[in-house]
């Protein structure tokens, strides 16, 4: 399952809108998948925790190469999504706001899917795939 969701970057001449694809796959139940878009060209997949992302609705968490805190100033709904990129001159950091009520909706209908608690990772599977490699 996945959601096109308009989200924004914050810069010091005002906002650029864009799209990020949101996906979810029941076979591997505690990620979701975020893909920032410039039409067809993805400029950035991260993979999320679901559980921390469901968190950041509603107060901080995260550190290290991401953080979600939710943002409710000038009357926005938002999560407010830091991502430290890889880069050393940190042209890969990036803050993207989402709006927060679509996403809800979007993670709702993943947790229809694998209930919190439900989640399950056949760990024999991913050892067999690891060491076929």
């Amino acid at each position: 399952m996945s959601a096109l969701i308009v989200v924004h970057l914050e810069t010091a001449t005002g906002h650029v809108y864009f799209l990020a694809r949101f996906s979810y796959d029941g076979g591997d139940p505690y990620v979701v998948q975020a893909e920032f878009l410039d039409g067809s060209d993805v400029l950035a997949r991260w993979h999320f925790d679901r559980q921390m992302l469901t968190e950041g609705l509603y107060r901080p968490v995260g550190e290290g190469d991401v953080a979600f805190r939710p943002d409710k100033g000038s009357g926005r709904d938002e999560l407010r999504v830091e991502m430290i990129g890889r880069s050393a001159d940190q042209q890969g950091n990036a803050v993207v706001f989402v709006d927060a009520p679509v996403l809800r909706g979007f993670l709702d209908e993943t947790y229809a899917v694998v209930a919190a608690g439900e989640e399950f990772l056949d760990l024999d599977k991913l050892l067999d795939e690891f060491l076929a490699r």
